[in-house]
């Protein structure tokens, strides 16, 4: 039980939960309200059991690179958080390998399945997301802004993903073909506005941990921003991008309200902008790892009100 248990935090099983809400919220309420009637005729779709296939692989993809993020970050962990170490202290590192080059097999198998009933485009970009996990233990992690932005953009394929399997690759009937593509411009117009919300606030939150984590950062030689630039500057980076992104849903907002939609912009404005704001001003005082760790949560938090905005949206759309 103590290993089963020390597994399932290993993959961080709370953000697997998250990708996989992600996917689903996306397409139980974006795709399939968007999508035009004959859409479940043709050969080559995106069907609920290809749906969940390609859930389950993002969330072994991304189980796999949780591990080997532990594996190659045992030393640093020991200086930033020795009480949850798991690699080497409960599972052992060959283990840990041996549990993530199963994983990563598993999630590019089903990518293959899939990419073969609905767009190449899956398995490649899924074989991409597996490779970028490992660099990004390896090396990037260690580098100003590379890791962070590779990090942010994985963060905004979990959205994007969905879009190029729901997209039709084959010859249309003359009568299809103008349902399908004002169906595909409404999901694509989402997928960009759900995964730039995910990939802006997820860089925010990289670099909030970043200075969370400086101490052991900086003993085992990384060049994380706040290390190379200092803690002021970093602060005004996440402070930019948090405006910027406050900024992009207030204008967001004002085409909502143009279109009716009050309740989903009323929920935007109290449960994702309001606290952006206040994430803003409590970072502005922030000065121990404990404030910045409070902060990183409170950033997850929004991420996670933001995602659950689509279920709105199921009934507006």
């Amino acid at each position: 039980m103590k290993l089963l248990s020390a597994f399932f935090r290993l993959i961080r099983w709370p953000n697997l939960v998250f990708i996989a809400l992600t996917q689903i919220l996306f397409y139980y309420c974006i795709i399939i309200p968007t999508l035009p009637p004959g859409y479940d005729k043709v050969p080559y779709k995106l069907s609920p059991l290809i749906f969940y296939l390609l859930v389950l692989a993002s969330v072994l993809i991304a189980a796999a690179g949780y591990i080997i993020n532990d594996y190659f970050d045992i030393n640093i962990d020991q200086v930033n958080k020795p009480d949850k170490i798991i690699v080497q202290k409960i599972i052992k590192r060959r283990w840990a390998i041996v549990l993530h080059i199963l994983l990563t097999l598993a999630g590019l198998v089903l990518s293959f399945y899939v990419s073969y009933k609905t767009s190449f485009v899956i398995v490649a970009a899924n074989l991409g997301c597996a490779l970028l996990l490992w660099v990004y233990s390896t090396t990037f992690k260690r580098k100003l802004l590379t890791g962070n932005i590779i990090i942010s953009g994985l963060t905004a394929w979990t959205v994007l993903v969905l879009y190029f399997a729901a997209h039709p690759i084959f010859p249309l009937r003359p009568s299809e073909v103008e349902g399908m593509r004002l169906g595909m411009q409404t999901i694509y117009k989402f997928a960009a506005l759900y995964a730039g919300f995910a990939f802006i606030i997820s860089l925010i939150r990289e670099v909030v941990k970043d200075i969370e984590d400086m101490d052991g950062d900086k003993r085992y030689d990384c060049k994380t921003m706040p290390i190379v630039w200092g803690v002021p500057p970093s602060k005004v980076f996440v402070g930019v991008w948090l405006v910027v992104l406050i900024g992009a849903l207030i204008v967001v907002q004002f085409y909502v309200l143009q279109i009716g939609w009050w309740i989903s912009s009323l929920y935007i404005l109290l449960l994702v902008i309001i606290p952006l704001f206040y994430v803003l001003r409590q970072f502005y005082h922030a000065q121990t790892p404990a404030h910045y760790h409070r902060i990183s949560t409170l950033v997850k938090l929004v991420m996670l009100t933001g995602i659950l905005s689509m279920i709105l949206f199921r009934f507006e759309v």
